[in-house]
């Protein structure tokens, strides 16, 4: 893997092919913070349920309301932290607010020893994410060419996976060497979360030097609700519906035998490391056959692992196979719906568009989680697999008509 950094504008389309593939260091330092701040998150959500349940004594019940707050807060704020940075013209600051509060959060953390302030931190870490996301992507679209947007997110969502995928194994390696270290995990979350805050106050510029100062104006909806965005959150809406969580498909494979429980966790972080080894190879992808188009088709490959978890073979494979597709799936469609919902709306309302895209993915991924915890219930979790993925199935070729033309209004947008 090779990427060329430089400031300069990036080489147009038919330039030789070397000279594309260029990333705004921008774009980089917001990686390398956004992979210092995932060590910090994921390394204690990598140890919260055994900490809630073994050291606190929360049941299982007061558990799921955690982490039902750790999966849906952030996806109430995403808007707002959008709004904010497009009305006041500064997202950076937006961002570092974001970044501030989760590091705060996880100060006090360490003090936590009950529902309610469990509950109430974790609550606060999950709006300074909200608050974070869209400011964050809009920076890196508005410091891109749109030619290079895929590939741009791709360098980005790999430095995020790292740290994703370095977390848990940092929290377990702490484990190993302490038992019961879970103060000691969330100290050094809490030194990481800091480090990221730092960089990004110290290193990351509010915008690119080339890009004016924009006037404050207030943000108008009717600019955000652009055709183009509008079929994208309803495409997006309507797959994130048929979405069935990491957690389902590892708890089906395990279902079936596939590995010892205590490897559990483990099943995340090869699911990051598939994800990141692809983010980078699938983002050039996208810039060169269509965004919208690899969006859905990475649907494809969420759909293969719904397969591979319902269908009994060889276990090792099946396991190795499933974490592989899950990987793909996220590669195709994470920073791939930011770049092409940041393109379709004009730039004064991008990081609000950028916000509308992932809330509404998220809200949709909430509510199919429910849906399919109901459906595991009542029909076993291969039924239920095969429930949702039949959906999925149908809804694929719909979803690709609807957005055949939809990186031709992203070309043309303003």
């Amino acid at each position: 893997m090779y990427i060329t950094l430089s400031d300069r504008p990036q080489a147009p389309v038919g330039t030789p092919r070397g000279r594309r593939r260029r990333v705004a260091p921008v774009v980089v330092t917001l990686g390398i913070v956004s992979l210092v701040t995932d060590i910090s998150s994921e390394s204690v959500a990598a140890i919260l349920p055994l900490y809630l349940t073994g050291v606190l004594g929360l049941s299982t019940i007061s558990y799921g309301f955690v982490d039902a707050l750790y999966q849906g807060v952030s996806a109430l704020v995403r808007i707002g932290g959008g709004w904010a940075a497009d009305r006041g013209g500064h997202p950076k600051w937006v961002a570092f607010l974001g970044y501030g509060l989760s590091a705060v959060a996880r100060f006090f953390l360490l003090f936590s020893a009950g529902l309610a302030t469990v509950s109430a931190v974790i609550s606060a870490d999950r709006v300074g994410k909200g608050l974070r996301t869209a400011p964050r992507d809009a920076m890196i679209s508005a410091a891109t060419p749109p030619s290079q947007l895929g590939a741009a997110f791709g360098v980005h969502r790999t430095l995020d996976t790292i740290g994703a995928a370095v977390g848990p194994l940092l929290a377990f390696a702490i484990l190993w060497w302490i038992p019961d270290g879970y103060v000691t995990v969330m100290v050094v979350s809490l030194g990481f979360a800091v480090l990221g805050v730092a960089l990004l106050g110290l290193l990351v510029p509010d915008r690119p030097a080339a890009q004016p100062r924009p006037a404050r104006t207030p943000v108008r909806w009717r600019e955000v609700a652009q055709p183009g965005l509008v079929r994208l959150l309803v495409v997006a809406g309507a797959l994130g519906l048929l979405t069935v969580g990491d957690g389902f498909i590892y708890l089906a494979l395990l279902d079936r035998g596939g590995f010892a429980a205590h490897w559990f966790p483990l099943l995340y972080v090869g699911t990051n490391i598939a994800y990141l080894s692809l983010a980078i190879p699938i983002g050039r992808l996208a810039d060169r056959v269509g965004k919208a188009r690899v969006l859905v088709c990475g649907h494809a490959a969420l759909l293969a692992s719904f397969v591979v978890a319902a269908v009994s073979w060889d276990a090792t494979a099946s396991t190795l196979l499933a974490l592989l597709l899950l990987g793909t799936f996220y590669a195709a469609t994470d920073g791939v719906t930011a770049a092409l919902a940041g393109r379709l709306v004009p730039t004064t309302v991008r990081a609000s568009g950028i916000a509308s895209a992932q809330t509404v993915v998220a809200v949709a991924r909430m509510a199919s989680s429910a849906i399919f915890g109901v459906l595991w219930f009542v029909l076993g979790p291969q039924l239920a697999l095969v429930v949702v993925g039949t959906g999925l199935l149908v809804a694929l070729p719909l979803a690709l008509g609807a957005v055949r033309r939809l990186d031709l209004e992203a070309g043309a947008a303003r």
